[in-house]
């Protein structure tokens, strides 16, 4: 499966029942892209998680991390609409020990992310929603 933004491969994912809500849709799954950060939902998403730090070595490894951070990336680009979700994903992964805030900062310079999402900006924002 290809982004439908910058044709790069994705990385799909089976979302916990417990963090489907955030999603929009009812796809048990999702794929987020390495380059540009999107998030497309997946109806058959594979048994097996990616490896995660494909989109960059600041990217957290755990799932218990790692899934929330990619579903908290793939909102970012609406902010003001899912502003309650990103909050809640956000502190799922801050739960798991991962400083989400941090892994932002690292992806707004990391080689090979090309997001059209201001990572730097959305950071400051995040910031104030935690």
């Amino acid at each position: 499966m290809d982004c439908p933004d910058c044709d790069n491969g994705l990385l799909a994912f089976r979302v916990p029942a417990g963090q489907r809500e955030y999603l929009p849709g009812e796809e048990p799954g999702a794929a987020i892209c390495p380059r540009c950060l999107r998030l497309v939902p997946v109806a058959d998403p594979p048994a097996d998680l990616p490896d995660f730090r494909a989109i960059d070595d600041a990217f957290p490894a755990e799932p218990e991390a790692a899934i929330p951070m990619a579903l908290a990336l793939g909102l970012l680009s609406s902010l003001a609409v899912y502003r309650q979700e990103i909050s809640v994903l956000l502190s799922d992964v801050e739960r798991a020990g991962v400083d989400p805030l941090l892994v932002v900062d690292r992806l707004a310079f990391a080689d090979g992310v090309e997001t059209p999402i201001d990572l730097e900006g959305r950071r400051r924002q995040l910031e104030q929603l935690l």
